[in-house]
């Protein structure tokens, strides 16, 4: 028996990751575009007219069986994948694409929806129900449903070439990720490096049968060894390792770039755009190119002063305390954590003792609590895919089941740098009224206990894990009829609100005092230490406000080409942030050929959600500043207007709805110190 085929036997029909095989996934994924198009074939052949009901209605609720494989299979080649794997994945991905053709360029089924569309002023639908009809209209012409029969045969080739090419582009990436490691066999060379750093390098090499010490690429190895370690010459190598990843041989991303941005310009040009970015921001708030780059233009000409003051001042630092070369990029986090640590009194190492990330779990839970009202209870009969993933069931306020959380922490080979969110099951309700409950997945990348000490987060990690954690509350809450607008299904630019909201509670002495206990000696963080913490907040805002702007202006440059691309992708992108370098350029150093969010990751013509999305999250947490930062009805507020409609209706009436007026920049700028 093939387990998708089949009804899962599981606490809430979670996925009964125990019972998977490898094998299962082709079969399964075939079956289940043959049901899809059985069920596509019904719509067509319905003789009654269209509908909302037999047309638009009826084909949200098709491919339910492919879409369970696919949420299994494909979160798993992010989280936990092999070699065996990305063959399925490489074999299947053509299918997929030529299936979701067959499907958007049937002239039938698309006759069908755009009658219902052209009705849409007369028919007496809900706000949820237009959003519906318009998405499924706007789906169909976005993915070719208008062209003529020469050019959808052009657009399937295109979009078949593509869909690869974006699946290499992460192969590549997370391969050369983990091709590299430094094994360090005196410890003189990891002078500087804190004791737990070492420790924890002394059990990796241990798990990779090595002696000595072990650095790779990962976010718990790479960063704070580039931050503390006193070795100028192995930061420089770790540096240039990172940063020439996937620029050779056979995982070489740098035609794969080429051809990707290439690619995606001719699918815009079929379909009548200029650019991509154009194509793509038809459905974002920012609406279109020019209001991106002025959101890029202004931040860049506020932030731009305090950037170059910062870069200043940590060379002026360096060189007082015998530095007597030009900053490099290998330099900026060693001198820049120096210089943090005297003008503040605080450092990483500080702080690790109280986000034991056991404590940091009930901490990061009880604020859904006190803001929502969830209860998380363990639940370990939930199969999972990794003895170390948890399974969470969450109850809403009033005792009735809400979720499925699972968590994911550590990192492994097989799971891809960074941290996410993402679904096994989205919300949906069914036509006899079932509120289907979501099943919700958080994986991060944080430091793996050792054999002495517990997993030990930076206030980094915490505010990464409250980042995702916001995302997943956004999947948990979500109350909406139909799946394909539940939850995160939202504008780009809008789904990056619940989750850098969430992270302003960090700063909370407040809400620190619930969880942040040292490991060791029970003692609550220190009043000064959060203080410390919160003036540590705006060290080099400037500068790294400046290094997001430039991964934005590199992803519009890359989505804003109007003709085919064949120069040089270093040259290019040196070209395309120039304006936001403050730090000298290295040889060889690409952000490009491993820049996963907008060549793979969904963020195309969308990285400035990030910026944009702040805007907001300031804005809205100046709302909890003024009414209580676990205001229930404030937060009742933004989980009704916000969170639980999902992209049920346009981001900005919900927004307003819950603000009472339009975002403005001031309570970032103010956040920032940028303006008093």
């Amino acid at each position: 028996m093939n387990v998708f085929l089949t009804k899962y036997d599981t606490p809430h029909g979670t996925i009964p990751f125990d019972k998977i095989r490898l094998d299962d996934y082709l079969p399964a994924m075939r079956e289940g575009m043959r049901l899809q198009n059985e069920e596509i074939a019904a719509i067509v052949k319905n003789s009654d007219a269209p509908t909302f009901e037999n047309t638009i209605e009826a084909f949200e609720h098709t491919g339910e069986v492919l879409s369970k494989v696919q949420y299994a299979f494909y979160n798993l080649l992010s989280a936990e994948t092999c070699d065996e794997m990305d063959s399925i994945a490489n074999e299947i991905s053509p299918e997929e694409t030529e299936h979701g053709n067959n499907i958007y360029l049937n002239n039938e089924l698309f006759d069908r929806v755009a009658a219902v569309y052209a009705q849409k002023d007369s028919l007496a639908l809900t706000a949820e129900q237009q959003m519906l009809l318009s998405n499924t209209y706007d789906a169909f012409v976005k993915r070719g449903a208008t062209l003529d029969s020469a050019q959808k045969e052009q657009y399937r080739e295109l979009s078949k070439e593509l869909s690869l090419l974006e699946l290499q582009f992460q192969q590549n990436t997370l391969k050369a990720t983990n091709a590299y490691q430094k094994v360090v066999t005196d410890e003189r060379q990891l002078a500087g490096l804190p004791d737990g750093i070492k420790e924890a390098a002394a059990q990796l090499a241990k798990d990779k049968g090595q002696e000595g010490w072990l650095f790779n690429l990962s976010y718990p190895s790479y960063v704070p060894f580039m931050k503390y370690a006193d070795n100028r010459e192995l930061r420089k190598e770790l540096y240039t390792a990172y940063n020439t990843k996937a620029t050779e041989g056979d995982i070489d991303n740098k035609p794969v770039v080429k051809k990707i941005v290439n690619c995606r310009l001719r699918i815009a040009k079929l379909l009548g755009f200029k650019d991509y970015a154009s194509y793509v921001l038809q459905k974002r708030m920012a609406e279109n190119k020019e209001n991106v780059y002025d959101l890029l233009n202004n931040l860049l000409t506020a932030y731009k002063p305090t950037a170059l003051n910062e870069v200043a001042e940590v060379q002026k630092y360096a060189k007082e305390h015998g530095a007597d070369f030009e900053l490099m990029p290998w330099d900026w986090s060693y001198y820049s954590e120096k210089l943090r640590e005297e003008k503040y009194s605080i450092n990483d190492e500080q702080l690790k003792p109280y986000f034991e990330l056991e404590r940091v779990k009930k901490g990061v839970f009880g604020l859904a609590t006190r803001l929502y009202g969830l209860r998380f209870e363990k639940n370990s009969d939930i199969p999972v895919y990794h003895p170390e993933v948890e399974a969470f069931d969450v109850y809403d306020e009033d005792g009735s089941f809400l979720a499925v959380l699972y968590t994911d922490f550590h990192p492994r080979d097989g799971k891809r740098s960074g941290a996410w969110m993402t679904e096994y099951k989205c919300q949906s309700r069914s036509a006899d009224g079932t509120d289907n409950r979501p099943h919700i997945s958080i994986v991060m990348n944080f430091t793996k206990p050792t054999d002495s000490t517990p997993s030990l987060l930076t206030f980094d990690e915490l505010t990464t894990f409250l980042h995702e954690f916001g995302h997943s509350i956004h999947g948990m809450v979500a109350k909406t009829t139909y799946e394909s607008l539940a939850g995160t299904n939202v504008y780009r630019d809008f789904v990056e609100l619940p989750s850098q909201l969430m992270e302003n509670w960090a700063y909370e002495k407040e809400y620190l005092d619930e969880f942040a206990v040292h490991y060791q000696t029970g003692e609550k963080i220190p009043a000064e230490l959060v203080e410390k913490i919160r003036r540590a907040a705006n060290f080099n805002t400037g500068y790294l406000t400046l290094r997001q702007l430039s991964f934005g202006y590199l992803d519009m440059a890359w989505h804003t080409l109007n003709a085919d691309f064949d120069g040089d992708v270093r040259d290019f992108e040196l070209k395309a942030w120039k304006e936001t370098q403050v730090l000298p350029s290295v040889e060889g150093a690409i952000m490009s050929v491993q820049f996963n969010h907008i060549f793979s990751g969904g963020y195309s013509a969308g990285y400035y959600s990030y910026k944009w999305a702040e805007v907001l999250d300031a804005d809205a947490f100046s709302v909890f500043q003024k009414e209580g930062i676990f205001n229930k009805a404030t937060a009742s507020r933004f989980r009704n207007e916000v969170l639980a409609k999902g992209g049920s209706e346009h981001p900005m009436t919900l927004y307003m709805r819950f603000r009472g007026q339009k975002p403005t920049i001031e309570p970032l700028l103010k956040r920032n110190g940028i303006v008093k």
